[in-house]
């Protein structure tokens, strides 16, 4: 491998100090951090595929407590229009002996309080199934407090496995599945470049509920565009529910300068729906979609207006609070610009 050595001790250290960042974990030491940081991976090299320490590693807010695993690098899908997360990666696995050394390494540190592990990169589901069935062996044996063990999932991870696939990881505690949906829209889909439509994600939801497998699903406000709005905003609500996921989370697209989204926006392409539109995609959200019992939340730093509420319980109590922000149409009330981001 190139770069320094591999030393799990130090992975931890720095990777534990790094747990309660806002969604992303920095590699690069800054002024006055130690310059051996060798627990995340990119890839570099005219191949592309020479492992060395850089980059960042993303984890969703709600895994800020748990135990960050990385056991791929990058995205293996890194074409979505939007995303410029694994721009500097070129998608690799991390060597077995690294993971199981880094695994190892954690059982002789106390647990972390919410007794979680987070499996990095953007979609560890999509390692083979032999591969992720020797991790999470390894970590029931080495770390036998571990409660529940998540990743980043999408469409193509997910109906890589087949159902008994699927019931093996969660046998072994494989217990959530994040998965960013972004819209229920086929035409939206299409022009972000999502790799999967609407019948997809529908099968793949299917095939988690029938594993025991929790579904943590993730929907982009404004992804649709200015003319595109409505349309996004009462399909997406349609497909929740139809999949009726444990958890959805709202954000707010942010164009990534770079990334073909952004390209687009710049040339006259793609109009972003102002602060008022995206509320009203919210409101379509939760006053059309139908779940069982579903945390909601819009509390993303993306969005105007941060909102968790219990679906269908708090309903008309969230309604009443986006309808009154709609009614006045007062800025004050929003989130401001300076203070959204990623």
């Amino acid at each position: 491998m190139a770069g320094c050595a591999f030393d799990p001790k130090r992975a931890i250290v720095y990777a534990r100090r790094c747990r309660r960042s806002c969604g992303r974990m920095p590699i690069a030491p800054t002024a006055g951090q130690e310059s051996s940081v060798p627990a995340p991976f990119v890839t570099t090299g005219p191949d592309g595929r020479t492992l060395q320490p850089g980059g960042q590693v993303y984890r969703p807010p709600s895994e800020a407590e748990s135990l960050l695993l990385q056991v791929s690098v990058g995205c293996s899908h890194n074409r979505c229009s939007y995303c410029a997360m694994y721009s500097e990666k070129r998608f690799a696995l991390r060597p077995e002996a690294e993971v199981m050394a880094l695994i190892d390494a954690y059982a002789e540190g106390p647990p972390p309080p919410s007794r979680r592990v987070f499996l990095c990169d953007g979609d560890a589901l999509i390692l083979p199934q032999p591969k992720l069935l020797a991790i999470l062996q390894r970590i029931r044996q080495r770390l036998p407090w571990v409660q529940r063990v998540s990743s980043y999932g999408d469409c193509r991870s997910i109906l890589r496995k087949t159902a008994t696939e699927l019931k093996e990881l969660a046998a072994l505690g494989y217990g959530l599945v994040y998965h960013g949906v972004e819209t229920g829209d086929d035409l939206a889909m299409a022009a972000i470049v999502k790799g999967a439509n609407r019948a997809q994600v529908i099968e793949a939801a299917d095939r988690l509920r029938d594993a025991g497998i929790g579904h943590s699903v993730i929907v982009l406000l404004g992804i649709g565009g200015v003319e595109g709005s409505e349309r996004h905003a009462r399909e997406t609500a349609s497909l929740l529910t139809r999949i009726d996921p444990q958890w959805v989370g709202a954000l707010t697209v942010t164009p990534v300068p770079g990334t073909p989204l952004w390209q687009a926006q710049q040339n006259g392409e793609f109009a972003l729906p102002d602060a008022w539109q995206t509320l009203e995609e919210l409101r379509t959200l939760v006053a059309e979609a139908q779940f069982s019992a579903c945390r909601f939340s819009s509390n993303h730093a993306s969005n105007y207006l941060p909102l968790r509420a219990d679906l269908p319980r708090d309903r008309e109590l969230m309604l009443r609070v986006i309808d009154r922000a709609l009614a006045e149409r007062n800025p004050a009330s929003l989130r401001p610009s300076w203070a959204r981001g990623l």
